[in-house]
């Protein structure tokens, strides 16, 4: 067995398990992420967010076969860029952080929102960020701070 290659956060993998396997289990178990957290292991709740080659999955819907030769991110990875940095910065200047959990997806589906459409109004945000549940209901803050955050990083998206 070759095993299933690609790149995760920037670094050439192989994972040698079987393609059938779930990315959210490799991530956390052969990979030791802990950004990625499995909440309800039916792609409903956004907490094993991940971006494949930019785009935004739930990785306990995703086998390892699918991601041979492809690029995936997870918060590990993401939080080196500058658009971390300006979600990071408009998350923690509206408090849109509460318990955390839900954070790691809710950033990553905010990124994947603002790289399609960089200036969303809030009906867009709330769309753009469904597949992700708060369970501390703190969906106010978080789209004041993808508001925030899609004015303060012009350009960046």
């Amino acid at each position: 067995m070759d095993g299933i290659r690609f790149v995760l956060n920037g670094r050439d993998v192989v994972y040698e398990g079987f393609a059938t396997d779930r990315l959210l289990d490799a991530l956390r178990g052969t990979f030791h992420l802990t950004s990625v957290k499995c909440g309800c292991k039916e792609g409903e709740c956004g907490a094993c967010s991940v971006l494949i080659d930019g785009a935004l999955y739930n990785s306990c819907c995703v086998a390892m076969g699918f991601v041979m030769d492809h690029e995936v991110v997870s918060m590990e990875g993401f939080r080196e860029t500058k658009q971390f940095k300006v979600l990071d910065h408009a998350y923690g200047e509206v408090s849109a952080v509460q318990c955390g959990f839900c954070i790691p997806g809710m950033i990553l589906a905010s990124h994947a929102l603002l790289s399609k459409n960089p200036e969303p109004d809030e009906k867009a945000i709330r769309e753009g960020l469904s597949g992700n549940l708060c369970r501390c209901t703190g969906y106010n803050a978080i789209v004041k701070a993808v508001s925030l955050a899609a004015k303060e990083g012009k350009g960046l998206w």
